[in-house]
């Protein structure tokens, strides 16, 4: 597993190095946090049960509440064979204003055979004239299942705030078994791409949900069509995407737990009980 406790220390800027590195295994039939070590302002609550011993959710915090420009947030995870863990945040991520300097976060997933992630952080909100570069990597060996879900928010809306200048630079890569099966990578920059049919078309929020593991059935697909016509879908082999854009994050994300709701019966075989901290 990389060790994700050391900050990348080649032109660090000024700013949090934060890292975090977790590790889980499967013991006498609990997924227990067996590996859980940080540097900087990255923590995790303790292991919660509140679907029974099998199941271990974490909730993934950053005491400041916001990350300034030049701050780096590094997070791995591990899991061992047939564990289950589902990855949340209290609430949503906060990216304010870089005054010059690119503030970033590196996010490693690695689960092992016939294991199962849900990596369902909150809301991920850009301030105007926020710089970030985010990576998000996922390592699946054969027979394991990746449920993720994002939901980017440009400008603070409520506030009457607007992404009229800043950058976000993103990279996704997801492989299984050690072949790249997802690869997606942009940069959004406010002005033109904002509004331009080939980037958000003039939406504020672009909400993704990910899953990997048995393929979703056509009639699924349709049904989950009917009951949202903006939920753009697509199923390439092993791969299902969904993808939403609106103009409130609010909708963007009952839209897309209505997905993720609909899907982890089937791909996980486990009811879809919504976590207690998405209520609070």
């Amino acid at each position: 597993m990389p060790d994700c406790t050391q900050p990348d220390l080649h032109d660090t800027p000024p700013g949090w190095q934060a890292s975090l590195a977790l590790g889980f295994a499967l013991q006498e039939g609990v997924t227990r946090l067996v590996r859980r070590e940080h540097r900087g302002p990255l923590r995790v609550q303790k292991a919660l049960y509140p679907e029974g011993p099998r199941s271990c959710h974490v909730i993934l915090v950053h005491p400041p509440g916001g990350v300034a420009g030049g701050d780096r947030l590094r997070i791995g995870m591990e899991q061992g064979a047939a564990t289950h863990v589902l990855a949340t945040t209290p609430g949503a991520a906060k990216w304010y204003r870089a005054n010059g300097r690119q503030a970033s976060q590196t996010v490693h997933l690695q689960v092992a055979a016939g294991a199962a992630l849900e990596w369902l952080p909150q809301e991920t909100i850009f301030y105007d004239d926020a710089d970030v570069r985010l990576a998000h990597e996922v390592d699946l060996a054969e027979g394991a299942s990746y449920l993720g879900m994002e939901i980017l928010c440009f400008g603070r809306r409520a506030s009457g705030e607007r992404f009229a200048r800043g950058r976000v630079a993103q990279r996704t890569r997801i492989r299984s078994g050690g072949r790249t099966i997802w690869w997606e990578q942009g940069r959004i920059e406010a002005g033109d791409i904002m509004h331009s049919p080939l980037g958000l078309a003039g939406h504020a929020v672009c909400a993704t949900l990910i899953a990997v593991g048995k393929p979703v059935p056509p009639a699924v697909q349709a049904e989950l069509r009917a009951r949202d016509p903006e939920l753009a879908l697509s199923q390439v082999r092993q791969v299902f995407v969904a993808r939403r854009f609106d103009m409130e994050a609010e909708a963007a994300r009952a839209g897309l737990l209505r997905v993720w709701q609909r899907l982890r019966p089937l791909l996980l075989d486990m009811p879809a009980l919504t976590p207690r901290i998405w209520s609070t």
